[in-house]
């Protein structure tokens, strides 16, 4: 979903992540939607901060970072998985659906399609980090270092 006007930035930010068949918009957006007596589902998310706390209190969730793995393997948050969003749909049934799933890229775009996917999905315990990881690693949490990753042939 996005303002009237953003569609073909959002079509190209979409393409950019590995979608790149999109069948259309919505006209009128939300409030036409919900006028029409549709369903509609949200996606949780929480700051940085908070999931600070509610991750170390939480033994059944899982953090996943959604971020390309070359990213990934970059920087990360210590004990993060990686599922990178381009791979989400063919592992879905690898994951569970009893656990608590903290979604997070680099800035927050990326988790978000991923917390949508997970829902389509039927894993319903999902909440998206906002901010991604350039807010998570501001929190103080253990991340590996920062190293280069090769990309020579």
């Amino acid at each position: 979903m996005c303002d009237a006007g953003r569609e073909a930035e959002v079509v190209t930010r979409l393409a950019r992540v590995g979608y790149d068949h999109v069948l259309g918009y919505l006209g009128g957006g939300m409030a036409a939607w919900k006028a029409a007596g549709n369903v509609i589902d949200t996606i949780e998310e929480i700051t940085p901060a908070a999931f600070v706390t509610l991750f170390r209190d939480a033994s059944d969730s899982i953090l996943l970072d959604v971020r390309r793995a070359s990213e990934f393997e970059r920087e990360h948050i210590i004990g993060a998985y990686n599922i990178p969003l381009s791979e989400l749909y063919k592992n879905l049934n690898n994951l569970s659906t009893r656990r608590t799933y903290y979604l997070y890229c680099a800035g927050g775009y990326r988790s978000l399609i991923a917390a949508s996917i997970f829902k389509s999905g039927g894993i319903k315990q999902v909440i998206n980090i906002k901010g991604g990881y350039n807010a998570l690693k501001e929190t103080g949490l253990p991340k590996t270092n920062y190293s280069e990753v090769n990309t020579e042939l």
